[in-house]
């Protein structure tokens, strides 16, 4: 998803941060996690954290659920509410506990370079603004679970694709593009989508699509929750 082009992005993204301390705090992935140049779900993706794999995180937003992550020389941001850290010898979800994890607070400021081409500092965002909400996601348990976002202690595994689609699938979700439509939060494997977004059909195939936070993703049609996200 053009990583490598938006990866400059990042680097002045988080060039134009500055935390209150220099401290830095383990962290790891419940399910395979956008990284972006940005503090919210309208920015470019820079990378992902693969399910169960650990990020350095620099700093947290305060009242936010952004977090500056660091993953195998990857910076940008990601969200917390898929992100546990070790805490009282218990994984616990991020979000309402970065103090309790170590991880000092950040301020960000949109640099120039974010700027110049945004719409309310959101990249390719209709309206400059977030639409609605994603549902709960799998926040530190398997995917597809039905598990709202609230934080805590948390158990099982790290959340994976539901599916395997053939390439063809792929390949036509990508060539095929429709209008994307942005949501709060982030685009996980589990993570519901509201009725109110449109899905697409796929030829002779079970699930349909949508563009969500500028990532096309495969939905189930009667529980309209995201099976697959294509990378």
């Amino acid at each position: 998803m053009r990583f490598a082009k938006n990866a400059t992005l990042a680097a002045a993204a988080l060039a134009a941060l500055s935390t209150t301390a220099l401290a830095q705090s383990a962290a790891t992935a419940t399910t395979d996690l956008n990284i972006r140049s940005g503090p919210g779900p309208e920015y470019p993706i820079v990378g992902y954290i693969p399910g169960e794999d650990e990020v350095t995180v620099n700093g947290c937003l305060q009242g936010s659920k952004w977090c500056t992550v660091t993953h195998e020389g990857t910076q940008g941001w990601a969200y917390s509410d898929y992100l546990t850290a070790p805490i009282s010898g218990s994984p616990v979800v991020m979000t309402d506990h970065y103090a309790d994890a170590g991880v000092p607070v950040t301020t960000y400021e949109p640099s120039g370079a974010e700027t110049g081409g945004t719409a309310g500092g959101a990249t390719g965002m209709v309206g400059g603004a977030v639409a609605g909400a994603l549902i709960g996601g799998p926040v530190g348990a398997a995917a597809g679970a039905a598990i709202g976002g609230a934080a805590g202690t948390v158990g099982g595994s790290a959340a994976g694709a539901i599916i395997d689609p053939p390439e063809t699938v792929t390949t036509y979700v990508q060539t095929n593009p429709v209008q994307p439509v942005y949501l709060d939060g982030e685009v996980v494997v589990g993570a519901g989508v509201p009725e109110t977004v449109t899905l697409t059909p796929i030829p002779d195939y079970d699930y349909e699509y949508a563009y969500v936070n500028g990532q096309p993703v495969l939905v189930e049609p009667g529980s309209h929750r995201i099976v697959y996200v294509v990378r």
